[in-house]
């Protein structure tokens, strides 16, 4: 006790603080002689007089030495005032370890004084509650009314009378509780005041105790109920205090009846943990995006696990607890989810980072999901926060995929080739080899790897419903490509070929037929089969699912409906690029360089008009329409192995698009029908060879049904034009056999399988005719 008056009363300015030495350099810095030994002390005591007045003034106190000093001096007194601090600091160190065991001795006298007077002060309260219940005890009525010599003796039976087992409890209620709370036995603490509560209600039911008594041990445990409160509440905010000794106190705080804050400071106690966890985590510039994600996502999720069990164990399931729970829970994630996209989203999603970006997407729904596992729901946060990043990683891929397929169409030769990666199949003829290593063009294997790249980045994200904006993006991307494939054509019309995107992009012409076929192998193959087995990672549905879909075929693959509809929309694409392709080539059998055509009703109305006995074969735009056809069949018989009726389907199309521009030609029927000249024997002859013609060579390869039914309706027209000339048709039309034999002949020769009755034609010549001697004999045979 000496000890711990002494270190309080010593006064702050004790000059045993400050080192003799540096004192007297202060001396000597003030300007000071100062001499050396006792003198010395003395001066220095002197001289350390002002420094301990009350009114001691800094300030005015360097500037009364300093003002006559000049630059040098004023110097020279600081050094010497910084070697006293660290003179003073070296000795005050020195004096502390010197004094550590007096000081801890002091403190624990202290603190044992402390408690000694918090006993007496306890002590002083129950004599105090004692007296006021006793006084207001006794039953003043009897002694006023009684005969004074009975009241003494009241008095002195009171006085005389032993307390009860319930006063003393009573009495000595509140020093047990002081020793529980004092040595932290919280359990203990909380059986003793529900004790005393339990004894305060049977006193008062039964009236053992006075209503001070009750009083007094009420107040007494509502007092030591806040306090132990407190206790608790300062315990729980304690860095230290983790795990069990946190559960311990949120259970004691809600036992004593303040669930609220008992709940309140368990959240508070897992974020002051998180916030001092996450403090370790720095994202750099160097730092790969996954792993600070990853490390941040541990760190907020598994704190937030924690809190939810330690909020179920001590709480339940109550609602109120569990709303503010779920409240906390969200804004942590709305912070972990604003730092994720501060640090590594937002550079992602500017550089078209989308596996980056997926990659941490899912990382944190991975979290997410084992929340989800226990009844917290958090993925609807992360996914609001993410999803505009995602949505312009998303744009930005879709920008680079379309950039690069244009900068390589660009450059294209526009020859089939396999994979450069893969291995070249040893069975050309296998479909389900050539299916996985397709021949395309340079342009369309890099646009179908950047896509299949492109779904396998998007695959993840279908929780944030960026599926359909990947399909849209691709689908538009891939419009554009049609247009640049129709660019390619050298008789692409510029306002339908530049309609938008990478049409107007430069790209090289496909000058041969085989190039040309080649742009619609290009789009066709992507369009039926490539991108929709890219879409499939698209697909919703489970494994098992996907699994029986194997099982049933590859065509199954397309039963989802939202893909059937996806894959309708490319192959109107491409059959946009195929009926352009019809289109050019059908205007290039038609029409000559300088604008003349082929096909015109002069070529049959003028057969009337000559002497010569008309050749008799089919018009050479027929011939040539055949001959077309015949070639690229045999092109499209190796391009579009597996694909087959794509092939026929683009042979059909070009025969309908030569037909329908006869049938709809206003000005060849005008003149066929009325005039100046009318159609005549010869003429109807040769049209209707010409239609024949086509029907037979046409017929289950190159004529649809439509088409074939189209081509009737012209024969009939023709007929009817005729007729109205007066003349029956049927009597000037040789027989079917007639028309059958001619063109059998002419079609044997076109491919190859005839003999020429002329040597100087080529037998493989595309407008090779049959010997006008040949062909009389063949009209002498059908008149006959």
């Amino acid at each position: 006790m000496a000890s711990a008056k002494s270190s309080r009363s010593r006064p702050a300015g004790h000059s045993g603080v400050f080192p003799v030495g540096s004192a007297a350099a202060v001396g000597s810095g003030g300007g000071g002689g100062g001499g050396g030994g006792g003198d010395g002390g003395v001066q220095l005591a002197d001289k350390l007089k002002i420094f301990k007045t009350d009114n001691f003034d800094p300030d005015a106190y360097v500037q009364s030495k300093c003002r006559t000093m000049n630059e040098k001096e004023i110097r020279h007194l600081c050094s010497y005032l910084q070697d006293l601090k660290k003179a003073s600091a070296e000795e005050m160190r020195r004096s502390v370890y010197a004094n550590y065991a007096s000081f801890i001795r002091t403190s624990k006298e202290i603190s044992d004084l402390e408690g000694e007077l918090l006993s007496i002060r306890n002590l002083l309260n129950t004599q105090a509650a004692l007296i006021h219940g006793l006084s207001e005890g006794v039953q003043i009525d009897s002694l006023t009314s009684g005969p004074e010599g009975s009241a003494e003796d009241d008095i002195s039976n009171v006085e005389d009378q032993e307390p009860s087992e319930i006063q003393k409890w009573s009495a000595d209620f509140p020093d047990m509780l002081d020793v529980l709370l004092a040595e932290r036995r919280v359990d203990e603490a909380l059986d003793a005041l529900d004790e005393a509560e339990r004894v305060a209600v049977d006193a008062k039911r039964k009236q053992t105790l006075t209503a001070a008594e009750v009083s007094a041990l009420g107040r007494s445990v509502s007092d030591n109920r806040q306090r132990l409160a407190d206790q608790l509440a300062e315990a729980a905010c304690q860095s230290s205090t983790r795990g069990i000794e946190l559960r311990a106190a949120a259970s004691a705080l809600k036992r004593l009846g303040d669930g609220p804050r008992a709940h309140s400071l368990l959240l508070s106690a897992h974020d002051q943990r998180l916030q001092c966890n996450m403090q370790t985590i720095h994202p750099s510039s160097t730092s790969y995006g996954g792993a600070y994600t990853a490390a941040l996502a541990q760190q907020v999720f598994s704190v937030i696990a924690q809190a939810l069990s330690d909020s179920v164990d001590v709480f339940g399931d109550e609602s109120c607890y569990a709303s503010e729970l779920v409240t906390w829970a969200t804004k942590q994630v709305m912070s972990f989810a604003l730092l994720v996209k501060r640090h590594v989203l937002s550079s992602c999603a500017a550089a078209g980072g989308l596996r980056t970006a997926a990659e941490c997407v899912q990382i944190s729904l991975g979290h997410c999901s084992l929340l989800e596992a226990r009844g917290l729901s958090l993925s609807s946060v992360l996914l609001k926060q993410f999803k505009p990043s995602l949505e312009q990683a998303l744009d930005a891929n879709l920008r680079r995929i379309e950039e690069s397929t244009a900068a390589l169409a660009a450059a294209d030769n526009w020859i089939l080739t396999y994979p450069s990666t893969g291995i070249r199949p040893l069975a050309r003829s296998s479909a389900a080899n050539l299916a996985l290593q397709p021949k395309l063009s340079n342009s369309a294997h890099r646009f179908n790897s950047m896509v299949q790249d492109f779904f396998e980045d998007v695959a993840p994200l279908l929780s944030l419903q960026l599926g359909g904006s990947a399909m849209d993006g691709i689908t538009q991307i891939f419009n554009s490509y049609v247009n640049l494939l129709i660019s390619a054509l050298p008789g692409s019309i510029d306002d339908e070929a530049n309609l938008d995107g990478l049409g107007n992009k430069i790209v090289r012409m496909a000058e041969t037929e085989e190039q040309q076929l080649a742009l619609l192998a290009n789009a066709s193959l992507l369009a039926e089969e490539l991108l929709p087995r890219a879409a499939m990672k698209l697909s919703s549905i489970n494994q098992s699912s996907m699994d029986d879909l194997r099982k049933r075929g590859t065509d199954k693959q397309n039963r989802v409906p939202e893909q059937r509809e996806w894959k309708r929309k490319l192959q109107r694409m491409v059959d946009r690029l195929r009926d352009s392709f019809c289109r050019q080539h059908a205007l290039e059998l038609i029409f000559t360089d300088e604008g003349d055509t082929h096909l015109s009703a002069e070529m049959y109305i003028n057969m009337d008009n000559t002497v010569e006995e008309p050749e008799w074969v089919p018009s050479p735009i027929f011939q040539e329409l055949y001959a077309k056809l015949n070639r690229m069949a045999s092109i499209a018989a190796e391009m579009f192995v597996g694909r087959e009726r794509f092939a026929t389907l683009l042979m059909m199309r070009l025969t309908e698009t030569v037909i329908l521009w006869l049938s709809e030609d206003q000005a060849f029927w005008e003149e066929i029908e009325q005039g100046p000249k009318p159609l005549g024997p010869l003429g109807l002859q040769q049209f209707y060879l010409d239609m024949q013609f086509v029907i037979i060579f046409g017929q289950g390869r190159f004529l649809s049904r439509h088409v074939h039914q189209v081509i009737l309706d012209i024969i009939d027209r023709a007929m009817a034009a005729f007729s109205a000339t007066g003349m029956n048709p049927d009597s000037v039309l040789p027989g079917d056999d007639w028309f059958m034999d001619v063109t059998q002949e002419v079609v044997s020769m076109i491919s190859g399988k005839g003999r020429a009755a002329n040597g100087d034609r080529e037998v493989n010549s595309p407008t090779a005719s049959i010997s006008a001697h040949s062909m009389s004999s063949f009209k002498s045979h059908g008149s006959s």
